[in-house]
């Protein structure tokens, strides 16, 4: 059938945004309009002629609304086949009627177990069993029956009645079908999720796991110009970027959003001082801590200003005028800020009152990450995907095990355990090289871990004279620990577990220079 007429139609909606209005458009093409509760009312008040349900299936709602629309007059009205008369014979047989359309929305499962304080029963409450049931049976037979499932359908639904006299065509039917399906398995997989948080099972990898997208926003492009991308947030509840609040500046683009993400990820990290990382293509090329934030930014700025040129700032604290005076300062280009707080002086200052194009343009987010971490992490590969629980342990001081004749003194041994954090961070093979929590030098996704030395040192130069270094996995050979020697490194700290680790540790012990072992890596691809 490619035009169906709409004459009895089924409403059932807890979001009444649009209803009285899309009604009264059924209503003028003849429409017989069968209800529910809060529904029927809302609709009598408005004016309109509406049946009761009870009065359709001429049985009573009951078990506190629980059962009322699990009825054969209701699901037989939308399943049986018009083509089929068998099918025509036996509705008519047990007086069931057809109905032309449901309009229903689901209750607000996702939003009452968002609350705080909200108690098992009240998410059970909240689980709609009959609306995703008509929802489903009307999908099902939608060569005869349209769901209308989405307020933001009203309006082009009721052109399409207008246009065509009280009909909907197949295509449309087709589409409402599509929606329908897609609202109820999101549903499912929400009640999914929250049950299995309840249980405190979810950091567990299941044998089957539905991945549930909703779209924040289109992006204009991804990594380059001629791919296409969007934004989606994920997650029972929103945190992170799912959770941002862009507070000024250009569209936040695919590359800005990998990038926000690795400063956020890593500001989390750190929460005893203030402060500040910046980051170029999610790799961090400054990082350092300070008693304020603006010295903490001003700090991690300098660690490489070449490479800061147009980076992504991470702040563990608010962004505070002191530090929007720092941005100013020398001009300093900053792509995108991401910080828990923005103190609206700051703002202002930076943005509001600046006639600078790149400090309009400036893209100011606020979002916090837990430093926990997402439970699971997905990866997407040609043909599936990878998943695994985040790399989020920590080691304190007590678990370190001193290898070498020199032991670090207490103020070295904090100073790995910062250059060990902000390692973690990097890509694959890793080195840094920090001082006075500060970084000096870093080498990041290089195939060898010579390479990824070499680098390092190279950045931090004089510096690196009684600076400490942080390896994200074993050295397979004692060359890059004589080249940290060579260079003036005072201690280092690696997770140890390769077969030459003798040879390293002598290495170290002939040239003076203190090593630890985490017994944990940090790979990061």
């Amino acid at each position: 059938m490619d035009h169906v007429a709409i004459r009895r139609v089924l409403v059932s909606v807890s979001d009444k945004s649009g209803i009285v209005e899309f009604c009264k458009a059924l209503a003028l093409h003849g429409a017989e309009l069968i209800s529910t509760g809060g529904t029927a009312k809302a609709l009598r008040e408005a004016g309109l002629s509406v049946k009761d349900i009870s009065e359709h299936t001429g049985f009573p709602e009951m078990l506190d609304g629980r059962v009322k629309t699990l009825h054969p007059r209701v699901h037989g009205g939308l399943l049986y086949r018009r083509d089929l008369p068998e099918h025509e014979a036996t509705a008519k047989e047990h007086g069931i009627a057809p109905i032309d359309m449901v309009i229903v929305n689901l209750y607000p499962f996702e939003q009452t177990v968002a609350k705080a304080g909200v108690t098992r029963e009240d998410a059970i409450e909240n689980i709609d069993i009959g609306g995703p049931s008509m929802v489903r049976s009307a999908a099902k037979n939608h060569d005869a029956v349209a769901v209308v499932t989405d307020p933001a359908d009203y309006a082009e639904l009721a052109n399409e009645l207008e246009s065509k006299q009280g009909k909907l065509g197949l295509s449309t039917r087709r589409k409402l079908a599509l929606k329908a399906f897609r609202v109820t398995s999101w549903y499912d997989h929400a009640i999914a999720e929250h049950l299995q948080h309840l249980e405190d099972d979810a950091d567990e990898l299941v044998p089957r796991k539905l991945i549930a997208l909703k779209q924040v926003q289109e992006l204009r492009y991804g990594e380059n110009p001629h791919q296409q991308a969007a934004f989606y947030a994920t997650g029972r509840v929103k945190t992170g970027l799912g959770d941002l609040t862009q507070l000024s500046g250009k569209e936040l683009s695919y590359n800005n959003l990998l990038d926000l993400d690795a400063a956020m990820r890593v500001a989390a990290d750190f929460e005893d001082e203030p402060f500040a990382v910046v980051i170029k293509h999610t790799n961090p090329c400054g990082a350092a801590t300070a008693k304020h934030t603006a010295e903490a930014f001003a700090r991690a700025y300098d660690c490489d200003p070449l490479s800061a040129f147009g980076g992504i700032v991470g702040l563990n604290r608010a962004f505070d005028l002191a530090t929007a005076e720092q941005f100013i300062e020398g001009e300093k280009f900053i792509e995108a800020v991401v910080a828990p707080e923005f103190d609206a002086d700051a703002v202002e200052a930076l943005v509001e009152k600046s006639k600078k194009k790149w400090r309009k343009s400036i893209r100011l987010v606020q979002a916090r990450a837990s430093r926990r971490g997402a439970p699971i992490e997905y990866r997407s590969v040609a043909g599936g995907m990878l998943a695994q629980t985040g790399d989020v342990q920590r080691i304190d001081q007590a678990e370190l095990k001193v290898v070498t004749s020199h032991m670090p003194d207490n103020t070295e041994m904090k100073e790995l355990l910062f250059a060990w954090a902000l390692c973690r961070h990097y890509k694959s093979n890793a080195i840094v090289i920090t001082t006075r929590n500060a970084l000096l030098g870093y080498g990041a996704g290089q195939t060898s871990r010579v390479d990824a030395t070499d680098h390092a040192l190279q950045r931090a130069g004089e510096k690196a004279r009684g600076a400490v270094l942080a390896s994200d996995a074993f050295f397979p050979f004692p060359d890059s620990v004589e080249k940290a020697a060579k260079a003036g490194i005072a201690a280092i700290i690696q997770p140890g577990g390769s077969v030459r680790d003798e040879d390293v540790i002598k290495a170290c012990n002939d040239n003076g220079v203190a090593m630890v072992l985490t017994g944990m890596r940090h790979f990061r691809h």
